[in-house]
């Protein structure tokens, strides 16, 4: 658990809500990438401090595991801890509250690459930050998952990458991710259920000008397994 962390409050508009009242999937990544930016530029490490050495941040995975998904929250607080750099790959936790009540859990990896090489470095070895140290593996972390291949296709959407999804590296924002590969569930699926744990891994990024194409599966009655890709390609982008 995070004891010591950078918080955040975030006022919940109603315009961030679904139909039901929950908070829209897109809202909450964009909630926790903003928490991460705000902590990482406070720290020594954020965009405008990596930006003078020709890199920038990747975010690679989420796993997410929530004991009440927040519903009708009015303020949802945010907590944050960088936890630190193994080899190529550096790792961020978050909590979730509302008032006290922790609601979920969050872990996330993230690389730093070479703006025009695209290749991975070494937080430790480029960055020597001592707000950046090693990782040290906690008794309750969460556990990355591993994401299941799709064996059929029950549903599928394509979608055009418009301007408004693009942000400042010029690539697709990760909030819509999610807006795209849940999109194509069943209207009285989504309105029926709340996220209950959620893993999603980047595996490619996508500029303006392409169209995604969005796959869903149904494994049982309320686990589903979403692919994302470049519909022109056929190169998988995302898996949630």
């Amino acid at each position: 658990m995070i004891k010591n962390g950078y918080t955040i409050n975030f006022p919940v508009k109603y315009s961030e809500m679904d139909c039901g009242l929950a908070l829209k999937p897109s809202v909450l990544l964009n909630f926790l990438q903003d928490t991460a930016n705000e902590n990482a530029e406070k720290l020594g490490f954020g965009y405008s401090n990596i930006k003078e050495k020709n890199l920038m941040w990747y975010l690679l995975k989420y796993r997410m595991e929530f004991s009440a998904y927040p519903v009708e929250a009015d303020m949802l607080t945010i907590k944050t801890e960088p936890r630190g750099y193994a080899k190529l790959f550096t790792y961020r936790d978050f909590e979730l509250y509302n008032g006290t009540k922790c609601l979920g859990r969050i872990t996330s990896l993230w690389a730093l690459a070479n703006i025009d090489t695209k290749a991975l470095v070494s937080a430790g070895s480029v960055l020597s930050n001592p707000n950046l140290p090693p990782h040290e593996k906690r008794a309750d972390d969460l556990n990355f998952a591993k994401i299941p291949i799709l064996k059929k296709v029950d549903a599928e959407k394509i979608f055009e990458i418009r301007y408004e999804d693009i942000d400042a590296n010029i690539h697709v924002n990760n909030g819509n991710y999610i807006v795209w590969a849940l999109e194509p569930l069943d209207f009285d699926f989504r309105r029926g259920h709340k996220i209950k744990t959620l893993d999603i891994v980047f595996k490619k990024e996508i500029r303006y000008g392409h169209q995604i194409l969005a796959q869903a599966e149904f494994d049982g009655k309320e686990r589903t397994i979403h692919t994302l890709k470049n519909f022109e390609t056929g190169e998988d982008l995302c898996h949630v």
